[in-house]
């Protein structure tokens, strides 16, 4: 049984992370506006309601299938890293590796940027009408997320000592605000209204009110501030301050960019990620490698499936570290690494034992290479300080149990009557990465943490290149139509938590709101993207509701489990259309009491 229904309607569908961003898509749809529109609509209200989780300061990739050219595309919202960022710039601050939070991981902005592409290329609607819900739960106030609550309760210290821009924009007169309390960001609201005045000012086009929007961003007040702040210097991670290496002219030069997809057909479905600067591929390589295996015989959710699953994304996950960078800066050897032959070779290295070593392959006969990991302490100090070291969103307090599920990022998917769907992933610019930006109400983005310093990786720092980010949204066609449409929070984990979702469904015909209930579970084999890069070989987290037999079936072939909470691992969101009627289905899992699904 699932906790809730599979939703169907013929108008339009919207899934989200958070109730009121999905309240606020289905809104614009009915406003006239369409699945752009929504999308859009739906993630600058995620910017403000879920501001431990993501900000106009971060990023997103924004995969979407426009029926009216019935191509899938993704807009790269992941802004690069500034000019000055050089693996010398770092040693001559005696870093051996880029800091988890504060100024020196900020890359620029790209999520405000991507969102306004979408709107300006496929949407009909203007700026004003899309950003008023984000303007109105700014301004008004919203309830805060008991996660949010606790997070600025954690930091609360920080934000009063140190980063006092913060604790102006999150506390409430000097204090954490309460679970569930009003919680208003007027300095943000400003930022909205007045990047609404310049635009409006610009002239009555559509399309030039939003140029206009993108200059007072990239190149206006916004930048202004954001180049102020930088010179400023702040506490991090290192339990140093240190100025920031982003500046109004690497904001200035920065278009956010429509990509081609990279996609590949598994079972009559043709699955669409974004590129290697991101970590979608991994899902493809994932499904290359369980083409082999017959996982319907095995059955969902047994000792064998489970199994066969986590060690493939072991060895999907292992090529993401040795091969995954900027593709404007390195040579990805994609075609190979998602090939047939490939996936026959790396197939065979699946035993019935569980493997403890990091095994990527060499594709086309070349060598892997994954830089040494970095054992790095923490710094001593106050126990805010250990929060700043973890490079992840999520905030924990002092005692926490060694089964605490953690998670991160937004999600949102729509899909309209016209056959249009979007699917995005945003993150980056949450509370915890940075002091806010005086006068904006938001911090910046440390998506630059994920670069190596040592060079000669595909992921190495360098000035404009793009760090590999964990962001990973997948649109899925069929027939030449659009057919699904989802992703979920989770960092590295984002592309094992769907995959579970899609087998759910693709392989064992389950709905969609019973896939995204089923049993969640990943494997912490492989190095995380976030400082301080922890990793343990066998370990698999897995909710505590797995069946006794294959928790059993799993120990034996040498996997460590790890049980979490029920209902704790990943949110995600997905949105379909029926192939047989095209009525329009949406659903959202019920982990976090947050995400919601609305279709009519």
């Amino acid at each position: 049984m699932a906790t809730r229904p599979e939703l169907r309607g013929t108008f339009g569908a919207v899934s989200s992370t958070h109730w009121l961003a999905s309240a606020a898509g289905m809104a614009t749809l009915e406003a006239g506006g369409n699945a752009f529109d929504a999308a859009a609509a739906t993630g600058f209200v995620l910017q403000v309601v879920e501001p431990h989780l993501n900000g106009p300061g971060g990023d997103v990739p924004i995969l979407f299938f426009d029926a009216a050219s019935g191509r899938v595309q993704v807009i790269c919202g992941q802004g690069p890293m500034p000019q000055a960022a050089t693996p010398e710039a770092f040693q001559a601050l005696g870093l051996p590796r880029i800091p988890g939070s504060g100024l020196l991981p900020a890359t620029v902005p790209g999520a405000f940027g991507a969102w306004l592409r979408l709107l300006e290329e496929h949407g009909t609607m203007r700026l004003a009408q899309v950003l008023r819900y984000a303007v109105g739960y700014a301004a008004d106030g919203y309830p805060v997320l008991p996660k949010a609550a606790e997070a600025i309760a954690v930091l609360a210290e920080l934000f009063r000592d140190e980063w006092t821009q913060s604790g102006r924009t999150y506390l409430v007169d000097g204090a954490p605000p309460r679970p569930r309390s009003r919680l208003r960001n007027p300095a943000l609201a400003e930022t909205y209204r007045r990047i609404i005045k310049e635009a409006e000012a610009a002239g009555p086009g559509r399309e030039q009110q939003i140029r206009a929007a993108h200059q007072a961003f990239y190149g206006g007040f916004v930048a202004e501030a954001i180049d102020a702040h930088l010179r400023t210097a702040a506490l991090d991670a290192t339990g140093r301050r240190h100025r920031g290496l982003l500046t109004g002219d690497d904001m200035a030069r920065w278009e956010p960019r429509t990509e081609a997809t990279v996609h590949r057909a598994y079972r009559g479905l043709e699955v669409h990620k974004p590129g290697p600067w991101s970590q979608g591929p991994v899902f493809l390589q994932q499904l290359a490698l369980l083409e082999g295996f017959d996982l319907a015989a095995m059955g969902l959710d047994s000792a064998d499936y489970l199994h066969t699953v986590i060690e493939c994304a072991k060895l999907a996950y292992a090529d993401r570290e040795a091969w995954y960078g900027d593709p404007d800066f390195t040579d990805v050897p994609l075609s190979a690494l998602l090939s047939g032959d490939y996936a026959d070779e790396r197939r065979r290295l699946v035993g019935d034992r569980a493997s403890d070593t990091l095994r990527p392959g060499a594709p086309a006969g070349r060598p892997p290479r994954i830089p040494p990991l970095d054992r790095a302490e923490p710094p001593g100090g106050p126990y805010w300080q250990g929060q700043l070291y973890d490079g992840l969103p999520t905030v924990v307090p002092p005692v926490v149990a060694a089964t605490e599920a953690r998670g991160d990022t937004c999600c949102l998917t729509v899909t309209d009557r016209h056959g249009n769907m979007v699917a995005a992933t945003p993150s980056g610019g949450w509370l915890k990465s940075s002091p806010a930006v005086p006068g904006l109400g938001f911090p910046l983005g440390t998506r630059g943490q994920m670069a190596w310093l040592e060079e000669g990786h595909p992921n190495s720092l360098a000035p404009g290149k793009r760090p590999r980010t964990t962001l990973s949204p997948t649109l899925v066609v069929q027939d030449g139509q659009a057919r699904l449409a989802f992703g979920t929070p989770g960092g590295d984990q984002q592309d094992q938590w769907t995959l579970g979702f899609f087998l759910a469904h693709a392989e064992f015909g389950l709905d969609l709101q019973h896939a995204a209930e089923t049993l969640a579970f990943h494997s912490e084999h492989v190095p995380s993207s976030f400082a301080p890069r922890t990793h343990r070989p066998l370990a698999v987290r897995i909710e505590s509701r797995r069946g006794d037999e294959a928790a059993a079936g799993l120990t034996r072939r040498g996997h460590a489990l790890v049980s979490v909470p029920d209902w704790s691992l990943g949110k995600v969101c997905a949105v379909g259309v029926e192939p047989g009627d095209g009525l329009l289905r949406a659903a959202a899992s019920p982990r976090g009491e947050q995400a919601y699904a609305v279709a009519r």
